[in-house]
Order: C-alpha cells, then sequence, then structure tokens
C-alpha cells in the first residue's frame, strides 16, 4: 500500500501527453506535487490485488479492507509503448520466492487506484479478475534472453565465505525460506561488527530454479558507483526479530574486502 491521491492514477498516464499538446520546449519548468505526481518507480514492488466486485478509480474501500479481495502478486516491470504512454504493469504471479513465479501483463487502463477511505492518503492497485482469470492469463514474453531479473549461470570465481554466527539480543537466526522476495530485495547487509557493507539489491535462481545467490551493491554513494556482488547464501546469516518487525543479513567480510570480489554482471 502506497500513499497517493485519486487523480495521480490519472496524471501517471496523461500527464507527459498533455504537457506535449500545449508545449514545445523539450525541458520541463517542473516542481513534483505528490497530490497529482507518482514516480513510476514507486509501483514497482508494489501488490497487486484482484477482486471479481465492480471497481474504478472512485471506488475507495475500509481499512483493511484489501483483504477481502486476492493477492496476486507484485509488480516487476513497467512497460512502455514507443510514444511513452504507460502499456501495462508486469506482475509476477504464483509462485514462492520468486521460484515457480511467472509474469503476467496487466493493461494499464485495468489497473485500478482505490484509495482507503478517509484522509490517509493510502491506497491499493487492483483489477478486475478471478483468481482463475488469474491463473489462466497468459505468460509475458520476453524477446530478450539476458532477462535481467532473477537468472544466471554465471560461475562462483572466488572463494567461499563461511557464515558469521552473530548473535544479537532479541533476535534469532532465519533461513532464506522464512522470506518473501520483497522482505530480502533492499534488505541492509552487515559485517561481524554490526558495520554497513551494502545493500542485497537482486535474488539469484539456479539453473534447476532453486534460490541460490543474492547480488549485494557494495560502496558507491546514492546509488551512484555501486559495485554489485554476487553472494550464494550459505555465506550469509539472516536473522530477525521475534516479531518480524527488522531483519538484518550478515556476511563474514569488510566492505573494502567486498569491493575487491569480482563484479557480478548479470
Amino acid at each position: 500500500m502506497k500513499r497517493f491521491l485519486a487523480t495521480a492514477a490519472t496524471a501517471l498516464v496523461l500527464g507527459t501527453t498533455a504537457y506535449a499538446d500545449g508545449h514545445t520546449a523539450a525541458f520541463l519548468d517542473m516542481t513534483f506535487d505528490e497530490a497529482v505526481n507518482l514516480n513510476a518507480s514507486e509501483l514497482i514492488g508494489m501488490r497487486v490485488y484482484a477482486t471479481e466486485a465492480d471497481i474504478n478509480n472512485e471506488t475507495t474501500v475500509a481499512a483493511d479492507g484489501e483483504t477481502e479481495w486476492d493477492d496476486i502478486g507484485e509488480i516487476n516491470e513497467i512497460v512502455l509503448n514507443r510514444d511513452g504512454t504507460v502499456q501495462s504493469v508486469i506482475v509476477g504471479v504464483g509462485g514462492f520466492l520468486g521460484v515457480g513465479e511467472r509474469d503476467v501483463a496487466i493493461d494499464m487502463s485495468q489497473l485500478k487506484f482505490v484509495n482507503e477511505d478517509g484522509d490517509t492518503g493510502d491506497f491499493f492497485l487492483v483489477v478486475s479478475a478471478s483468481v482463475a482469470g488469474v491463473e489462466e492469463a497468459p505468460e509475458y514474453a520476453y524477446d530478450r534472453q539476458d532477462r535481467a531479473a532473477m537468472e544466471t549461470d554465471a560461475p562462483m570465481d572466488r572463494p567461499m565465505l563461511t557464515a558469521p554466527a552473530v548473535e544479537r539480543d532479541g533476535y534469532q537466526t532465519a533461513t532464506v525460506q522464512d522470506f518473501t522476495t520483497e522482505d530480502l530485495t533492499g534488505a541492509r547487509v552487515y559485517g561481524p561488527g554490526d558495520e554497513d557493507v551494502g545493500e542485497i539489491s537482486q535474488l539469484l535462481l539456479s539453473d534447476d530454479g532453486e534460490l541460490e545467490r543474492a547480488v549485494i551493491d557494495v560502496g558507491g554513494f546514492l546509488g551512484l558507483g555501486e559495485r554489485p556482488v554476487a553472494v550464494t547464501f550459505d555465506e550469509l546469516q539472516i536473522v530477525r526479530t521475534e516479531d518480524g518487525s527488522d531483519v538484518r543479513v550478515y556476511i563474514d567480510s569488510s566492505q573494502e574486502a567486498l569491493e575487491q570480489q569480482p563484479e557480478y554482471e548479470g
């Protein structure tokens, strides 16, 4: 769920076209206004719900009303037409931790922005469809071979690290099977001394479809100059609080040492 006003759903699709109709300059004198603007990057990773009830962009829902819908997956990609308009969103449906997941395309015009009642500013992404309809939806076909999402057959060309055994008050050791891809993607990674060494940016599958490695973005500043390094989950220790409110990933390495590791080029 995100914070957003109803008019932004229209602005996302029509904003560029509306400006072009009245201006010829290539550059906008623009100030981002969260009341009517939405960055496409904010949609990546959002959950998408399905319902057979009639809905539109004027529909509202009570607090926790989304529990009456079917959570079908999360947005992995946004596809544009060559004229710059948003054509569709690509939603990963089914599977577990990305394993067995398949991508389906949802027409942007069919994706509804449903606000929560009141002035919370919270909204949900909902499509009118049945669970059976989702299961029967055609799989989105990529023309390119290098789906940069989560697959690789690149060999490991460095010595394996040993997973640390960090003990932290209020935390317990967990396994990768305890989490969703959303839980782990973006998680901070720490050295054994609790120093921040990077962030998990991707999860990678083995040839047989098993979750095998994580890509850690190391170094850089504000996302610039980061070095992606792939490590196996056998080299990581994952801990979380008993209530699951905080997840920490540990590796037996410093940031400087990770920066010397081979760069992942998936």
